[in-house]
């Protein structure tokens, strides 16, 4: 059993009337009318919010609670970081190196680099040394605002060493107090040991990596990696099915190096997300919307590859396609623990708007873990995650890049961090 300390119990409950403040447009639900920038408050009693809206029109059975001045400061939801690979051994520099000097992504991984040299530093590495390498990564995350993340396997790409992923994905979660959606992505690589033998991979994640992972409690979602370098649509239908039987929502990462039509495969499974999505076809467009899917924008990656080929935002906007946004946090070709910076490389290198951006990583970013009813919207009845900025305008969350903005956070009810704007 784990004795990790539980480092969230510590921190003070805030319940309360959170007052003076300014409410993010578009991300919260008030009790009654708030005109924009007016002073608002949320009251939070018993970890959940009780009441959103101007305070002159606070509930009676909420004015006796205790009161925090939030001195203008703006709130939204607290972040959700909806695709990460979070836990993993080693760093991969040297490949960020070769790049540089003209490799591909997939010269790389031809050249035995790639998500397989991050596979051999995992399998080396026992579970509580991947736990102490990932909590100052995820620690990162949280100071900046997130209170809901997904970590997905796939590094370990054996039965033993995807369990060991998924554990520390759950132990981390309990020992930071913070929502972890964790995601089975053994279709991630081919592993050594099964070069040339695609096929027998696939039938060993799906009649034995799988269901006993999901026996044991550790698969919330099951991602496939479909790909000229990875995975045929016929092997992630069969991982998808695999999933289907053990009643397991899917996503997928889809078209990121060309269009394999993954996403209408994965829309056919009512798929929580697709991911990646820059070879994305209209036909893939009209199949997620279909299915609610959401697209997840990752523009950490599309930066660090130095693409030039931009997701079809234009034609996920005319669909209604909801665009979230991620870090795609993994040691290869997204080496990024800001989410913020993600908001504003989705302004600047996907033509997002902000309040597009902003959406994406909080209410677009729940719906793509299956949260959309405790995270991404401030609303009375919701458990209390949100953030108060110390901001004049919401443009300034992805307007200021490189900087952490001294914020309070409050996450699953409790004060997790207190900004020197909102301390007395």
């Amino acid at each position: 059993m784990s004795t990790d300390p539980v480092l969230f119990d510590t921190f003070a409950s805030a319940d309360g009337c959170w007052h003076n403040l300014r409410l993010a447009p578009g991300l919260f639900e008030a009790g009654a009318p708030v005109e924009q920038d007016a002073p608002a408050c949320i009251a939070v009693r018993q970890g959940r919010i009780a009441w959103v809206g101007p305070h002159a029109s606070l509930p009676a059975d909420c004015a006796g609670l205790p009161h925090h001045d939030g001195r203008g400061m703006l709130a939204t939801p607290g972040l959700v970081d909806c695709h990460t690979h979070l836990v993993y051994g080693g760093q991969r520099a040297g490949e960020f190196a070769m790049r540089l000097a003209g490799a591909s992504y997939e010269e790389v991984a031809r050249a035995g680099g790639g998500i397989v040299s991050s596979v051999r530093a995992t399998r080396e590495a026992t579970e509580d040394e991947l736990f102490a390498q990932a909590l100052p990564r995820l620690s990162q995350l949280l100071d900046e605002g997130v209170c809901a993340i997904e970590i997905k396997s796939g590094y370990g790409l054996a039965l033993e060493h995807e369990r060991k992923q998924l554990r520390v994905a759950r132990r981390l979660g309990r020992a930071l107090g913070v929502t972890v959606r964790t995601t089975f992505l053994g279709a991630h690589a081919l592993p050594p040991e099964y070069a040339g033998r695609s096929q027998d991979y696939i039938d060993r994640v799906c009649s034995e990596m799988l269901p006993a992972l999901a026996a044991e409690g550790l698969v919330d979602a099951v991602d496939v990696f479909c790909e000229r370098i990875a995975f045929s649509l016929a092997e992630t239908e069969q991982v998808f099915q695999a999933a289907h039987r053990l009643g397991l929502p899917v996503k997928l990462h889809a078209e990121q190096l060309s269009n394999m039509e993954g996403a209408a495969l994965a829309a056919r499974y009512g798929a929580l997300s697709c991911d990646h999505i820059e070879h994305l076809s209209q036909q893939g467009i009209e199949a997620m919307r279909g299915a609610g899917s959401v697209a997840v924008l990752l523009p950490g990656a599309f930066y660090a590859l130095r693409d030039t080929h931009l997701p079809p935002i234009a034609a996920l906007r005319a669909a209604g396609v909801p665009m979230a946004v991620s870090t795609d946090h993994n040691p290869g070709t997204s080496p990024c623990l800001s989410l913020l910076l993600m908001a504003s490389m989705a302004c600047t290198l996907f033509r997002l708007t902000v309040p597009e951006a902003l959406a994406g990583i909080t209410r677009h970013g729940a719906q793509a873990l299956g949260l959309q009813h405790e995270h991404g919207l401030i609303a009375a009845g919701r458990p209390a995650h949100f953030v108060l900025w110390p901001v004049g305008q919401a443009a300034e969350l992805a307007y200021w890049f490189g900087s952490r903005p001294d914020c309070t956070i409050v996450r699953q009810g409790r004060i997790a961090r207190m900004s020197r704007h909102g301390r007395d």
